[in-house]
């Protein structure tokens, strides 16, 4: 590409916000130009609007640090900046809903990391390896809000994408039945241990929202697109239960899954390890070349060792074994700030690029 798309970050100084600034930085498609954030941050530098609240482990790029950060409610002032946005701001459900109707009727595609339009029902939730194919509702998305380019497109929550892709990867088996625990880490609610010294050496059973978006969100991916809507799948059963553990990335999932069919331990491995999609096909800059790894060993995976898999990006499965009451057991393990949010959203731009979806105003 001869010219980089301009990007803006809406909610640019929270820690996703952070993430996709520090994932962009020398991104071969994407530049970020523009950063939006709330009215005490508006006016600043970007490196005074942070602080001392800089969150990555690496350091904040020289590109940013003195972009001055505008106010993310002056809607059509920052979407003139810019070919796209990616919004990770910090409001009301009914607040994010509604700025990022704003900025996608300004002609300006959003790219959404909140869960505030994932049930909206001509709003396409992405894994793109997963189901690229409900992309083809933005057609219909564009008709009700009367735009031509501006739409909205969400990624799903970060807690799914440890085994969601296993199940996509089964499919064919027909699993039906699957009960899953996720160990959360305390980036998913935006914190390090500096920020939540009581998370050191804690566990606390209780993540508010969580257990429903594990329950119901693979199924909103593995559906189809009807009509013009998304008509989630009524199969698996998922039940869950989701907790937070004192790791600062990294999201963990115990799984257990009874199949329709008759399947082998070899079958099953073999459709995680092949398993790819779109992004893979077309070598999209963000994506994994081995979208799910399967792991032998007994204590893996774990976090400390596997978590930055493909750069965050990928996968990890392990222990997968026959079980005493449902067929099998697993666990996965994602990159909950990377995989689970803002790389799976410049993922999800990428791909929408790739389509035709995003391009220069």
């Amino acid at each position: 590409m001869n010219e980089k798309l301009k990007v803006g970050i809406l909610g640019g100084t929270g820690m996703v916000g952070q993430r996709f600034i520090s994932l962009l930085e020398d991104h071969p498609w994407f530049e970020v130009t523009t950063i939006a954030a709330s009215p005490r941050s508006a006016g600043k530098t970007y490196e005074e609007a942070v602080g001392g609240r800089w969150k990555m482990d690496t350091p904040m790029p020289e590109k940013v640090k003195n972009i001055v950060v505008m106010n993310v409610n002056e809607v059509e002032q920052v979407a003139a900046q810019v070919d796209f946005v990616f919004s990770a701001v910090d409001m009301t459900k009914d607040e994010i809903k509604k700025i990022e109707e704003e900025y996608a009727k300004t002609e300006t595609p959003v790219v959404s990391n909140n869960s505030a339009h994932r049930w909206t029902e001509d709003v396409p939730m992405v894994i793109p390896e997963v189901n690229d194919d409900h992309l083809d509702v933005i057609s219909f998305q564009k008709k009700r809000l009367g735009t031509t380019r501006g739409f909205i497109a969400v990624k799903p929550n970060c807690s799914i994408q440890s085994y969601a892709p296993a199940i996509a990867a089964w499919r064919e088996f027909e699993p039906y039945e699957i009960v899953v625990t996720t160990y959360q880490a305390i980036s998913g609610a935006g914190k390090t241990f500096q920020d939540w010294p009581e998370m050191a050496g804690n566990v606390i059973p209780y993540i508010g929202g969580e257990e429903e978006k594990s329950e119901k969100e693979p199924l909103r991916v593995l559906g189809k697109v009807e009509n013009g809507v998304i008509k989630p799948a009524e199969s698996p059963l998922i039940t869950c239960q989701c907790v937070r553990v004192p790791v600062l990335n990294g999201h963990t999932a115990a799984v257990f899954i009874k199949f329709r069919k008759k399947v082998t331990k070899e079958q099953l491995i073999e459709k995680l390890t092949a398993y790819k999609g779109l992004p893979q096909e077309l070598e999209l800059p963000s994506a994994p070349k081995q979208f799910i790894q399967y792991m032998e060993e007994d204590n893996r995976p774990q976090v400390a060792l596997d978590v930055d898999f493909e750069k965050g990006m990928g996968i990890s499965i392990g222990r997968l074994r026959e079980d005493t009451v449902y067929d099998w057991k697993f666990i996965g393990l994602s990159h909950n700030t990377v995989r689970g949010a803002a790389g799976g959203g410049v993922l999800c731009a990428e791909l929408l690029k790739a389509k035709g979806y995003i391009t220069k105003k």
